[in-house]
């Protein structure tokens, strides 16, 4: 059996694989039909000219499924392993899969509605996807604090705590070159500015800030990583409970004798049965 092939632990590979490819897959198309420069745009203005965008939504949206279903395993899994119940362990694991879900579905406000159409509504998406996904990282690592060493090693905690400190810095990277460079260029939308000329006013704090964007981009991705060996160690199935033996809305044998005058006859009618 392949690594991959343990437990669920191809949900976060797709998760990274995936979300990883929409992001190649729009600045390579973004810069080839030259509707971005090749020199670090930001993500969101790879995926706002056609025909690029339409994929990118699409791509998008998957890895929001992909992000909500491993959110949610990630919470079964905190949940089945606390053999003592532990009440602040268990609103942290419950608010870690709140904070998942909310920023998995702000993933597809990004994709769904580009900056150059509906900014505000974008901002938002963005904020969702990134701040409410660095809490939900921030979450998960003092859940990784408080199952050590006992549920697993002091190297995942520490290396959760590492990727969520480099989230960190790259969001405060991003806001601190985004407010310099939007207050340097007073009256300009910026929003709709999509191609930037090198020396131009605030063209060293657009760099440093799309910079930052790419590497907030992919700290995020990059913390789901470490749930690979975990996910190969759970695996989840459906049982089916039948509250009855039919799908009527009467008991099984009213719902099944014929009526008298019913215009829909049993199997054992004439006509049904071939005879004129």
């Amino acid at each position: 059996m392949w690594w991959f092939q343990r437990g669920l632990c191809f949900l976060p590979v797709s998760l990274v694989i995936w979300t990883t490819a929409s992001f190649v897959f729009a600045y390579i198309t973004a810069v080839v039909l030259r509707h971005v420069d090749p020199l670090v745009p930001y993500i969101s203005d790879t995926g706002t000219m056609a025909p690029e965008r339409c994929v990118f939504g699409i791509m998008l949206d998957v890895s929001a499924f992909l992000g909500m279903a491993t959110t949610y395993v990630r919470y079964k899994q905190v949940e089945a392993l606390m053999v003592e119940p532990k009440l602040r362990l268990h609103r942290l694991n419950l608010s870690g899969l709140m904070l998942g879900v909310v920023s998995s579905f702000g993933m597809c406000v990004v994709a769904n509605f580009q900056k150059t159409t509906l900014f505000s509504l974008h901002l938002v998406g963005a904020v969702l996807t990134f701040g409410v996904g660095f809490l939900y990282i921030l979450v998960q690592t003092l859940v990784s604090f408080y199952m050590q060493p006992h549920v697993h090693s002091r190297t995942a905690y520490r290396v959760r705590l590492c990727v969520a400190v480099w989230t960190l810095c790259s969001a405060v990277s991003m806001f601190i070159s985004s407010v310099v460079m939007y207050s340097s260029l007073p009256g300009v939308d910026v929003a709709q500015k999509l191609h930037w000329t090198p020396g131009e006013t605030g063209y060293t704090a657009h760099i440093i800030s799309t910079v930052s964007e790419w590497s907030l981009a992919l700290s995020f991705i990059s913390f789901f990583l470490t749930y690979i060996r975990d996910f190969q160690k759970i695996n989840l199935r459906v049982e089916t409970d039948l509250a009855s033996s039919h799908l009527y809305d009467c008991p099984h044998n009213e719902a099944a004798a014929p009526r008298h005058g019913d215009p829909e006859a049993s199997e054992s009618s004439p006509l049904l049965a071939g005879k004129p």
